[in-house]
């Protein structure tokens, strides 16, 4: 039987791909710990979607992560085995965007989270993701990461999930968003 535990972080290290061990507190597991959370927030919010091609394309931005936080995870000299977030995956995310938003109503004000239950856990998935962006941000300023895809991805996925949130809230019969202010 495996363990699920190694012990060598216990020295508040974490091992990157490429054998390198860095500290926990480190911009890179920060970034890669900020990519996880949003996807395991994803996985909640495709838990809890209604319309049927929310899971869908949740589900596929899922994988995309994982393959995302490994080239992140990666060092700067093994990143591009593990590349395979490039343009192609950042224009699909905009065809979803674009689709989703002809079969949505976009307010034309900031909204209120919080209309439906699917729609709150998509707006806590988009924060989360807008966090990633800015710790892969950072990552790409200091030269650790040079894939400018990453930046892209995160950046168009942090829209997909608000124009989703709109798509739940209007599937579940929610014709009028809370807007931010009072009428």
């Amino acid at each position: 039987m495996s363990n699920f535990y190694t012990r060598k972080g216990d020295d508040g290290t974490t091992g990157i791909l490429g054998g390198e061990r860095v500290y926990k507190d480190h911009p890179l597991p920060e970034a890669v710990g900020s990519i996880d959370e949003a996807n395991a927030a994803l996985g909640i919010a495709r838990n809890i979607c209604q319309h049927p091609r929310s899971g869908a394309i949740i589900i596929q931005v899922q994988r995309d992560l994982y393959q995302l936080m490994a080239e992140v995870s990666a060092s700067r000299e093994h990143a591009h085995r593990f590349r395979t977030i490039e343009g192609e995956r950042v224009a699909w995310l905009e065809e979803q965007i674009d689709l989703i938003s002809q079969q949505v109503t976009i307010p034309k004000e900031f909204i209120v989270p919080g209309d439906t239950a699917a729609g709150a856990a998509l707006d806590v998935a988009r924060t989360i993701v807008r966090r990633a962006e800015r710790r892969v941000a950072g990552l790409y300023r200091q030269r650790s990461i040079e894939n400018a895809y990453l930046l892209q991805y995160l950046n168009r996925l942090s829209s997909l999930c608000f124009v989703l949130e709109l798509l739940e809230n209007q599937s579940a019969g929610q014709r009028n968003t809370t807007l931010a202010k009072s009428s």
